[in-house]
Protein backbone atom coordinates (compact mmCIF):
# COMPACT_ATOMS: atom_id res chain seq x y z
CA UNK A 1 0.00 0.00 0.00
CA UNK A 2 1.18 3.53 -0.78
CA UNK A 3 2.23 5.64 2.20
CA UNK A 4 0.27 8.65 0.96
CA UNK A 5 -3.19 9.65 -0.22
CA UNK A 6 -3.80 11.93 -3.20
CA UNK A 7 -6.71 14.35 -3.20
CA UNK A 8 -7.60 16.16 -6.42
CA UNK A 9 -9.50 19.47 -6.17
CA UNK A 10 -10.22 21.59 -9.26
CA UNK A 11 -7.55 19.74 -11.22
CA UNK A 12 -4.86 20.22 -8.58
CA UNK A 13 -3.45 17.18 -6.78
CA UNK A 14 -2.48 17.30 -3.13
CA UNK A 15 -0.62 14.59 -1.25
CA UNK A 16 -1.27 13.70 2.38
CA UNK A 17 0.61 11.13 4.47
CA UNK A 18 -1.01 7.96 5.78
CA UNK A 19 -0.71 7.00 9.43
CA UNK A 20 -0.85 3.33 10.38
CA UNK A 21 -1.82 2.23 13.89
CA UNK A 22 -0.39 -0.74 15.76
CA UNK A 23 -3.51 -2.79 14.87
CA UNK A 24 -3.17 -1.86 11.15
CA UNK A 25 -5.77 0.89 11.24
CA UNK A 26 -5.07 3.44 8.50
CA UNK A 27 -5.76 7.17 8.67
CA UNK A 28 -5.16 10.04 6.26
CA UNK A 29 -3.29 12.83 8.03
CA UNK A 30 -5.10 16.00 6.93
CA UNK A 31 -3.85 18.46 9.53
CA UNK A 32 -2.33 20.57 6.71
CA UNK A 33 -5.39 20.29 4.42
CA UNK A 34 -6.59 23.91 4.82
CA UNK A 35 -3.19 25.47 4.28
CA UNK A 36 -2.36 23.21 1.32
CA UNK A 37 -5.69 23.79 -0.45
CA UNK A 38 -6.42 27.44 0.39
CA UNK A 39 -9.16 26.77 2.90
CA UNK A 40 -10.75 23.44 1.89
CA UNK A 41 -11.95 21.36 4.85
CA UNK A 42 -13.66 17.98 5.29
CA UNK A 43 -17.14 17.61 6.75
CA UNK A 44 -18.07 14.58 8.82
CA UNK A 45 -21.21 15.02 10.98
CA UNK A 46 -20.82 13.05 14.19
CA UNK A 47 -17.11 12.49 13.35
CA UNK A 48 -17.88 8.89 12.28
CA UNK A 49 -14.91 8.84 9.90
CA UNK A 50 -12.63 11.30 11.67
CA UNK A 51 -9.84 10.41 14.06
CA UNK A 52 -9.49 13.16 16.67
CA UNK A 53 -6.31 11.80 18.21
CA UNK A 54 -3.76 9.03 18.39
CA UNK A 55 -4.30 7.01 21.55
CA UNK A 56 -2.57 4.06 23.23
CA UNK A 57 -5.37 3.26 25.69
CA UNK A 58 -8.19 1.22 24.12
CA UNK A 59 -8.50 -0.79 20.92
CA UNK A 60 -11.96 -1.58 19.60
CA UNK A 61 -12.92 -3.54 16.48
CA UNK A 62 -16.70 -3.54 16.15
CA UNK A 63 -16.80 -5.91 13.18
CA UNK A 64 -14.84 -8.62 15.01
CA UNK A 65 -16.22 -7.96 18.48
CA UNK A 66 -12.82 -7.07 19.97
CA UNK A 67 -12.24 -4.80 22.97
CA UNK A 68 -8.80 -4.45 24.57
CA UNK A 69 -7.42 -2.16 27.27
CA UNK A 70 -3.71 -1.42 26.77
CA UNK A 71 -3.45 -4.63 24.71
CA UNK A 72 -5.22 -6.91 27.20
CA UNK A 73 -8.48 -8.53 26.08
CA UNK A 74 -11.60 -7.53 27.97
CA UNK A 75 -12.38 -11.22 28.47
CA UNK A 76 -9.12 -11.89 30.29
CA UNK A 77 -9.28 -8.71 32.36
CA UNK A 78 -12.85 -9.40 33.48
CA UNK A 79 -11.88 -12.94 34.50
CA UNK A 80 -8.53 -12.29 36.20
CA UNK A 81 -8.31 -8.65 37.32
CA UNK A 82 -10.28 -6.46 39.71
CA UNK A 83 -11.55 -2.96 38.94
CA UNK A 84 -8.78 -1.12 40.75
CA UNK A 85 -6.13 -3.08 38.80
CA UNK A 86 -7.88 -2.19 35.54
CA UNK A 87 -8.09 1.47 36.59
CA UNK A 88 -4.33 1.50 37.22
CA UNK A 89 -3.71 -0.23 33.88
CA UNK A 90 -5.81 2.25 31.92
CA UNK A 91 -4.33 5.32 33.59
CA UNK A 92 -0.67 4.37 33.85
CA UNK A 93 -0.28 1.87 30.99
CA UNK A 94 0.77 -1.30 32.80
CA UNK A 95 -0.79 -3.75 35.25
CA UNK A 96 0.39 -2.92 38.77
CA UNK A 97 2.60 -5.13 40.90
CA UNK A 98 1.09 -6.11 44.24
CA UNK A 99 3.16 -3.40 45.91
CA UNK A 100 2.02 -0.75 43.42
CA UNK A 101 -1.62 -1.83 43.78
CA UNK A 102 -1.45 -1.74 47.58
CA UNK A 103 0.10 1.73 47.49
CA UNK A 104 -2.47 2.93 44.93
CA UNK A 105 -5.35 1.73 47.11
CA UNK A 106 -3.73 3.18 50.25
CA UNK A 107 -3.28 6.58 48.58
CA UNK A 108 -6.90 6.54 47.38
CA UNK A 109 -8.16 5.81 50.90
CA UNK A 110 -6.20 8.78 52.28
CA UNK A 111 -8.31 11.13 50.14
CA UNK A 112 -11.70 9.44 50.60
CA UNK A 113 -13.21 12.11 52.85
CA UNK A 114 -15.19 14.72 50.93
CA UNK A 115 -15.31 18.24 52.38
CA UNK A 116 -18.38 18.52 54.61
CA UNK A 117 -19.50 21.66 52.81
CA UNK A 118 -20.27 19.50 49.77
CA UNK A 119 -23.10 18.02 51.85
CA UNK A 120 -24.70 21.48 51.86
CA UNK A 121 -24.77 21.36 48.06
CA UNK A 122 -26.36 17.90 48.18
CA UNK A 123 -28.97 19.19 50.64
CA UNK A 124 -29.83 22.05 48.28
CA UNK A 125 -31.07 19.68 45.58
CA UNK A 126 -34.70 18.53 45.68
CA UNK A 127 -35.12 14.75 45.95
CA UNK A 128 -36.74 14.89 42.49
CA UNK A 129 -33.46 16.08 40.86
CA UNK A 130 -32.05 13.61 38.35
CA UNK A 131 -29.01 11.87 39.87
CA UNK A 132 -26.84 12.62 36.82
CA UNK A 133 -27.44 16.35 37.24
CA UNK A 134 -26.55 16.05 40.92
CA UNK A 135 -23.39 14.04 40.20
CA UNK A 136 -22.18 16.43 37.50
CA UNK A 137 -22.72 19.39 39.83
CA UNK A 138 -20.95 17.74 42.76
CA UNK A 139 -17.98 16.75 40.60
CA UNK A 140 -17.68 20.30 39.32
CA UNK A 141 -18.02 21.60 42.89
CA UNK A 142 -14.93 19.62 43.92
CA UNK A 143 -12.94 22.19 41.95
CA UNK A 144 -13.89 24.85 44.49
CA UNK A 145 -12.39 22.75 47.28
CA UNK A 146 -9.29 21.87 45.25
CA UNK A 147 -8.71 25.14 43.38
CA UNK A 148 -5.08 24.72 42.31
CA UNK A 149 -4.68 23.60 38.70
CA UNK A 150 -2.73 20.43 38.04
CA UNK A 151 0.80 20.89 36.76
CA UNK A 152 0.84 18.11 34.19
CA UNK A 153 4.63 18.23 34.04
CA UNK A 154 4.73 17.12 37.67
CA UNK A 155 4.19 13.37 38.10
CA UNK A 156 3.42 13.93 41.79
CA UNK A 157 0.73 16.55 41.16
CA UNK A 158 -0.84 14.47 38.39
CA UNK A 159 -0.85 11.35 40.58
CA UNK A 160 -2.37 13.22 43.54
CA UNK A 161 -5.18 14.60 41.40
CA UNK A 162 -5.92 11.10 40.07
CA UNK A 163 -6.07 9.34 43.46
CA UNK A 164 -8.11 12.23 44.87
CA UNK A 165 -10.90 11.88 42.31
CA UNK A 166 -10.83 8.06 42.44
CA UNK A 167 -11.29 8.39 46.21
CA UNK A 168 -14.04 11.01 46.27
CA UNK A 169 -16.11 10.00 43.24
CA UNK A 170 -17.62 6.84 44.81
CA UNK A 171 -18.63 8.93 47.82
CA UNK A 172 -20.39 11.40 45.51
CA UNK A 173 -22.14 8.49 43.75
CA UNK A 174 -23.36 7.08 47.07
CA UNK A 175 -24.47 10.52 48.31
CA UNK A 176 -26.37 11.05 45.05
CA UNK A 177 -28.32 7.81 45.58
CA UNK A 178 -28.88 8.42 49.29
CA UNK A 179 -30.20 11.91 48.54
CA UNK A 180 -32.76 10.38 46.18
CA UNK A 181 -33.78 7.77 48.77
CA UNK A 182 -33.77 10.15 51.73
CA UNK A 183 -30.98 8.30 53.55
CA UNK A 184 -28.12 9.80 55.59
CA UNK A 185 -24.82 10.56 53.84
CA UNK A 186 -21.88 8.33 54.80
CA UNK A 187 -18.13 8.17 54.06
CA UNK A 188 -17.74 4.42 53.73
CA UNK A 189 -15.21 2.09 55.35
CA UNK A 190 -11.44 2.32 54.81
CA UNK A 191 -11.02 -1.32 55.84
CA UNK A 192 -12.80 -2.59 52.74
CA UNK A 193 -11.68 -3.13 49.16
CA UNK A 194 -12.57 -0.47 46.60
CA UNK A 195 -15.66 -2.23 45.16
CA UNK A 196 -16.75 -3.65 48.53
CA UNK A 197 -16.70 -0.12 49.95
CA UNK A 198 -18.82 1.16 47.07
CA UNK A 199 -21.47 -1.50 47.75
CA UNK A 200 -21.52 -0.72 51.47
CA UNK A 201 -21.83 3.04 50.85
CA UNK A 202 -24.69 2.44 48.42
CA UNK A 203 -26.72 -0.11 50.38
CA UNK A 204 -25.99 0.12 54.10
CA UNK A 205 -29.11 1.06 56.03
CA UNK A 206 -28.59 3.33 59.07
CA UNK A 207 -30.28 0.90 61.47
CA UNK A 208 -28.63 -2.39 60.49
CA UNK A 209 -25.28 -4.03 59.81
CA UNK A 210 -24.33 -4.40 56.14
CA UNK A 211 -23.33 -7.92 55.06
CA UNK A 212 -21.24 -8.27 51.89
CA UNK A 213 -22.48 -10.65 49.19
CA UNK A 214 -19.58 -12.09 47.10
CA UNK A 215 -21.84 -12.59 44.07
CA UNK A 216 -22.80 -8.90 44.08
CA UNK A 217 -19.14 -7.91 44.57
CA UNK A 218 -18.15 -10.02 41.56
CA UNK A 219 -21.01 -8.68 39.42
CA UNK A 220 -20.29 -5.02 40.21
CA UNK A 221 -16.54 -5.55 39.75
CA UNK A 222 -17.19 -6.94 36.27
CA UNK A 223 -19.69 -4.23 35.34
CA UNK A 224 -17.24 -1.50 36.30
CA UNK A 225 -14.42 -3.18 34.35
CA UNK A 226 -16.61 -3.60 31.26
CA UNK A 227 -17.56 0.08 31.32
CA UNK A 228 -14.11 1.42 32.21
CA UNK A 229 -13.25 2.71 28.72
CA UNK A 230 -14.63 2.47 25.20
CA UNK A 231 -12.36 4.48 22.95
CA UNK A 232 -13.44 7.91 21.56
CA UNK A 233 -17.15 7.87 22.37
CA UNK A 234 -19.22 11.00 23.04
CA UNK A 235 -18.38 11.48 26.73
CA UNK A 236 -14.70 10.57 26.33
CA UNK A 237 -14.33 12.96 23.41
CA UNK A 238 -16.02 15.61 25.57
CA UNK A 239 -13.52 15.06 28.40
CA UNK A 240 -10.63 15.36 25.93
CA UNK A 241 -11.93 18.47 24.16
CA UNK A 242 -12.76 20.27 27.42
CA UNK A 243 -9.37 19.25 28.80
CA UNK A 244 -7.68 20.52 25.65
CA UNK A 245 -8.49 24.06 26.81
CA UNK A 246 -6.38 23.20 29.89
CA UNK A 247 -9.50 23.00 32.03
CA UNK A 248 -8.82 21.01 35.19
CA UNK A 249 -9.46 17.31 35.64
CA UNK A 250 -12.59 17.72 37.79
CA UNK A 251 -14.16 20.25 35.39
CA UNK A 252 -13.39 18.00 32.41
CA UNK A 253 -14.92 14.99 34.17
CA UNK A 254 -18.04 17.00 35.02
CA UNK A 255 -18.46 17.78 31.31
CA UNK A 256 -18.05 14.08 30.50
CA UNK A 257 -20.77 13.18 33.00
CA UNK A 258 -23.15 15.62 31.30
CA UNK A 259 -22.39 14.06 27.91
CA UNK A 260 -22.95 10.57 29.32
CA UNK A 261 -26.36 11.63 30.64
CA UNK A 262 -27.93 11.59 27.16
CA UNK A 263 -30.25 8.65 26.33
CA UNK A 264 -28.26 7.86 23.17
CA UNK A 265 -25.12 7.30 25.28
CA UNK A 266 -25.05 6.37 28.97
CA UNK A 267 -28.81 6.49 29.37
CA UNK A 268 -29.26 3.32 27.32
CA UNK A 269 -29.49 0.94 30.30
CA UNK A 270 -32.08 3.22 31.91
CA UNK A 271 -34.02 3.16 28.63
CA UNK A 272 -34.02 -0.67 28.76
CA UNK A 273 -35.80 -0.67 32.13
CA UNK A 274 -38.24 2.02 31.00
CA UNK A 275 -39.09 -0.17 28.00
CA UNK A 276 -39.62 -3.20 30.26
CA UNK A 277 -41.88 -1.12 32.52
CA UNK A 278 -43.93 -0.06 29.48
CA UNK A 279 -44.28 -3.70 28.34
CA UNK A 280 -45.40 -4.69 31.85
CA UNK A 281 -47.98 -1.87 31.92
CA UNK A 282 -49.37 -3.18 28.62
CA UNK A 283 -49.86 -6.70 29.95
CA UNK A 284 -46.34 -8.13 29.71
CA UNK A 285 -46.80 -9.93 26.38
CA UNK A 286 -43.20 -10.30 25.12
CA UNK A 287 -44.26 -12.01 21.87
CA UNK A 288 -46.43 -9.02 21.01
CA UNK A 289 -43.51 -6.64 21.48
CA UNK A 290 -41.06 -8.81 19.58
CA UNK A 291 -43.57 -8.68 16.74
CA UNK A 292 -43.74 -4.90 17.02
CA UNK A 293 -39.93 -4.76 16.90
CA UNK A 294 -39.97 -6.71 13.61
CA UNK A 295 -42.63 -4.43 12.04
CA UNK A 296 -40.76 -1.68 10.20
CA UNK A 297 -43.89 0.50 10.26
CA UNK A 298 -44.19 0.29 14.06
CA UNK A 299 -42.43 3.09 15.99
CA UNK A 300 -41.55 0.73 18.88
CA UNK A 301 -37.79 0.32 19.42
CA UNK A 302 -36.31 -2.68 21.17
CA UNK A 303 -33.85 -1.14 23.63
CA UNK A 304 -30.76 -3.05 24.76
CA UNK A 305 -30.37 -5.17 21.62
CA UNK A 306 -27.65 -4.79 18.98
CA UNK A 307 -24.95 -2.13 19.16
CA UNK A 308 -23.93 0.95 17.20
CA UNK A 309 -20.27 -0.18 17.10
CA UNK A 310 -20.30 -3.97 17.53
CA UNK A 311 -21.69 -5.46 14.35
CA UNK A 312 -21.51 -9.16 15.27
CA UNK A 313 -21.63 -9.34 19.06
CA UNK A 314 -20.81 -7.23 22.09
CA UNK A 315 -17.94 -9.01 23.87
CA UNK A 316 -18.95 -7.33 27.13
CA UNK A 317 -22.47 -8.80 26.94
CA UNK A 318 -21.15 -12.37 26.84
CA UNK A 319 -19.21 -11.72 30.04
CA UNK A 320 -21.93 -9.96 31.99
CA UNK A 321 -24.73 -12.38 31.00
CA UNK A 322 -23.18 -14.99 33.31
CA UNK A 323 -22.99 -12.48 36.16
CA UNK A 324 -26.62 -11.50 35.57
CA UNK A 325 -27.71 -15.15 35.78
CA UNK A 326 -25.71 -15.56 39.03
CA UNK A 327 -27.21 -12.43 40.62
CA UNK A 328 -30.78 -13.38 39.74
CA UNK A 329 -30.20 -16.95 40.93
CA UNK A 330 -28.60 -15.91 44.22
CA UNK A 331 -31.06 -13.19 45.16
CA UNK A 332 -34.07 -15.28 44.11
CA UNK A 333 -36.01 -12.14 43.24
CA UNK A 334 -39.57 -12.47 42.02
CA UNK A 335 -40.00 -9.45 39.78
CA UNK A 336 -42.29 -9.32 36.73
CA UNK A 337 -39.94 -6.79 35.10
CA UNK A 338 -37.04 -9.26 35.28
CA UNK A 339 -39.30 -12.06 34.02
CA UNK A 340 -40.15 -9.92 30.98
CA UNK A 341 -36.44 -9.25 30.41
CA UNK A 342 -35.64 -12.97 30.48
CA UNK A 343 -38.53 -13.62 28.07
CA UNK A 344 -37.24 -11.02 25.59
CA UNK A 345 -33.70 -12.41 25.87
CA UNK A 346 -34.86 -15.99 25.17
CA UNK A 347 -36.93 -14.99 22.14
CA UNK A 348 -34.22 -12.76 20.67
CA UNK A 349 -31.61 -15.51 20.93
CA UNK A 350 -33.91 -18.05 19.24
CA UNK A 351 -35.82 -15.95 16.67
CA UNK A 352 -34.01 -16.04 13.30
CA UNK A 353 -35.14 -12.46 12.53
CA UNK A 354 -33.01 -11.21 15.42
CA UNK A 355 -30.26 -13.80 15.01
CA UNK A 356 -29.76 -12.95 11.31
CA UNK A 357 -29.64 -9.22 12.06
CA UNK A 358 -27.22 -9.66 14.99
CA UNK A 359 -29.78 -8.10 17.36
CA UNK A 360 -28.35 -9.79 20.45
CA UNK A 361 -28.80 -8.48 24.00
CA UNK A 362 -26.00 -5.98 24.66
CA UNK A 363 -24.19 -4.86 27.82
CA UNK A 364 -26.85 -2.21 28.53
CA UNK A 365 -29.54 -4.90 28.61
CA UNK A 366 -27.73 -7.05 31.16
CA UNK A 367 -26.37 -4.18 33.27
CA UNK A 368 -29.90 -2.81 33.64
CA UNK A 369 -31.12 -6.21 34.82
CA UNK A 370 -28.30 -6.51 37.39
CA UNK A 371 -28.78 -3.00 38.75
CA UNK A 372 -32.54 -3.58 39.02
CA UNK A 373 -31.94 -6.83 40.91
CA UNK A 374 -29.45 -5.13 43.25
CA UNK A 375 -32.05 -2.53 44.16
CA UNK A 376 -30.48 0.47 42.43
CA UNK A 377 -33.13 2.99 41.25
CA UNK A 378 -33.54 3.17 37.48
CA UNK A 379 -32.40 6.79 37.17
CA UNK A 380 -29.19 5.86 39.04
CA UNK A 381 -28.12 3.43 36.30
CA UNK A 382 -26.24 6.09 34.32
CA UNK A 383 -24.51 7.23 37.51
CA UNK A 384 -23.21 3.67 37.92
CA UNK A 385 -22.03 3.81 34.29
CA UNK A 386 -20.11 7.00 35.12
CA UNK A 387 -18.52 5.29 38.13
CA UNK A 388 -17.18 2.56 35.83
CA UNK A 389 -16.08 4.99 33.12
CA UNK A 390 -14.16 7.22 35.56
CA UNK A 391 -10.70 5.61 35.08
CA UNK A 392 -11.10 5.70 31.29
CA UNK A 393 -11.93 9.39 31.36
CA UNK A 394 -8.95 10.04 33.64
CA UNK A 395 -6.64 8.03 31.36
CA UNK A 396 -7.84 9.89 28.27
CA UNK A 397 -7.49 13.31 29.95
CA UNK A 398 -4.00 12.42 31.20
CA UNK A 399 -2.90 11.13 27.78
CA UNK A 400 -4.22 14.22 26.01
CA UNK A 401 -2.44 16.58 28.39
CA UNK A 402 0.86 14.65 28.38
CA UNK A 403 0.83 14.59 24.57
CA UNK A 404 0.29 18.37 24.65
CA UNK A 405 -2.55 18.10 22.15
CA UNK A 406 -3.78 21.43 20.77
CA UNK A 407 -7.09 22.92 21.86
CA UNK A 408 -10.01 21.30 20.07
CA UNK A 409 -11.54 23.59 17.49
CA UNK A 410 -13.69 21.88 14.82
CA UNK A 411 -14.42 23.74 11.58
CA UNK A 412 -17.80 24.17 9.91
CA UNK A 413 -19.34 24.72 6.49
CA UNK A 414 -21.46 27.87 6.75
CA UNK A 415 -24.87 27.53 5.06
CA UNK A 416 -26.59 30.70 6.33
CA UNK A 417 -27.39 34.06 4.70
CA UNK A 418 -24.67 35.90 2.83
CA UNK A 419 -23.92 39.57 3.56
CA UNK A 420 -27.06 41.70 3.79
CA UNK A 421 -27.88 45.23 4.89
CA UNK A 422 -29.36 46.04 8.28
CA UNK A 423 -33.06 47.02 8.18
CA UNK A 424 -34.34 49.69 10.48
CA UNK A 425 -37.07 48.47 12.84
CA UNK A 426 -39.77 50.43 11.03
CA UNK A 427 -38.87 48.76 7.71
CA UNK A 428 -38.93 45.13 8.89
Amino acid sequence: MSDKAILEINGQKHEFPLIKGSEDEVAIDIKNLRSATNGVITIDPGYKNTGACESAITFLDGEKGILRYRGYSIEELAEKADFLEVAYLLIFGELPTQEQLDQFHSDIKKHSVVDDDIKKIVDAFPRSAHPMGVLSSLTSALTAFNPSSVNVDSEEEMYNAIVRILAKFPVLVAWTMHKKLGLPLDYGDKNLGYVENILKMLFKQPNEEYVQNPILINALDKLLILHADHEQNCSTSTVRIVGSSHAGLFASLSAGISALWGPLHGGANQAVLEMLEAIKADGGDTKKYMGKAKDKDDPFRLMGFGHRVYKNFDPRAKIIKKAADEVLGDLGIEDPILDIAKGLEKEALEDMYFVDRKLYPNVDFYSGIIYRAMGIPTDMFTVMFALGRLPGWIAQWREMRLRKEPIGRPRQVYVGETLRSFKERKDR
